[in-house]
C-alpha cells in the first residue's frame, strides 16, 4: 500500500512548507511538535504523512515496519516557524507493542481508519483507549477517515464516527490521501491544539523547576 501521483497537495491560507535549511526571521518563533500515527495495517497511514510532507501518493507503497519518521517545517503567517517530527506506525498486531515508545511525549496523536473498514474503526477504537491510559496528558487525538474517494463503498458512516469521536473529546475529519482532500486541514487543526499543548507543558516544566528549586 503505498503513496506518485499528479494529483497536487492542497494548500491552504495559514500554513506554507519551507525548506528545513531556511532560516527564519529574527522576530519569529520557532516551535517543534512531535506527531504520531496509529491505526490498522492498509488504512492509508503512510500515504496521509507522505501526501503532506512530499505532496505525494503512492498505492504501491511497502507496508511501514516497525515505524518510520519525517519531517515537515512549515511557515505561519504570523512568522511562526513550526517543525512537526511525525512518527508513522506500523499497523500490524505483531508491532503493536512498540506503540506506546512512539507515541510517548507526543503532542498529538492521530487515530487513522479506512471507511470502507469497519475492522479498522474497531481497531482505531483500541487506539484510542490505548492513548487514554497511557499517551501523554492533554494530547491532542484526531479520529480520521481516511480513503473518502471511495464513498460509495463505505461501511462506517461519518455521523458514527463523529459521536466516537465527540465521546472521547476527540477531533474528526475525513480524508482521501489519493485526492489530498482535507490533508493540509487535518494537520492544521493538530497545529492548532499542538500549541495550546506545547504552552501547558513549557508552563508545567517551569512550574517543577520552582518547585525543585524551593
Amino acid at each position: 500500500m503505498g503513496c506518485s501521483s499528479s494529483v497536487p497537495a492542497r494548500s491552504t491560507g495559514g500554513l506554507n512548507t519551507v525548506s528545513n535549511d531556511s532560516s527564519s526571521a529574527t522576530d519569529s518563533k520557532d516551535l517543534r511538535a512531535k506527531l504520531v500515527l496509529l491505526g490498522d495495517s492498509g488504512v492509508g497511514k503512510s500515504c496521509i504523512v507522505l501526501r503532506f510532507v512530499r505532496g505525494q501518493f503512492d498505492p504501491t507503497s511497502k507496508v511501514t515496519v516497525g515505524a518510520s519518521f519525517l519531517s515537515q517545517t512549515l511557515a505561519l503567517e504570523d512568522s511562526t516557524i513550526v517543525k512537526f517530527e511525525i512518527w508513522d506506525t506500523a499497523g500490524q498486531e505483531r508491532y503493536a507493542a512498540l506503540a506506546p515508545l512512539y507515541y510517548r511525549g507526543a503532542a498529538a496523536a492521530i487515530v487513522v481508519y479506512d471507511i470502507t473498514s469497519p475492522e479498522s474503526f474497531s481497531k482505531a477504537q483500541y487506539w484510542v483507549k490505548e492513548l487514554q491510559k497511557h499517551g501523554s496528558p492533554g494530547i491532542v487525538m484526531v479520529l480520521v477517515g481516511n480513503k473518502a474517494d471511495l464513498h460509495e463503498n463505505r461501511s462506517v458512516s461519518s455521523q458514527d464516527a463523529l459521536e466516537y469521536a465527540d465521546k472521547n473529546n476527540m477531533f474528526f475529519i475525513e480524508t482521501s490521501a489519493k485526492t489530498a482532500d482535507n490533508i493540509n486541514q487535518l494537520f492544521e487543526v493538530c497545529f492548532e491544539y499542538i500549541e495550546l499543548f506545547v504552552f501547558k507543558q513549557h508552563i508545567r516544566g517551569e512550574a517543577n523547576l520552582a518547585e525543585d528549586k524551593t
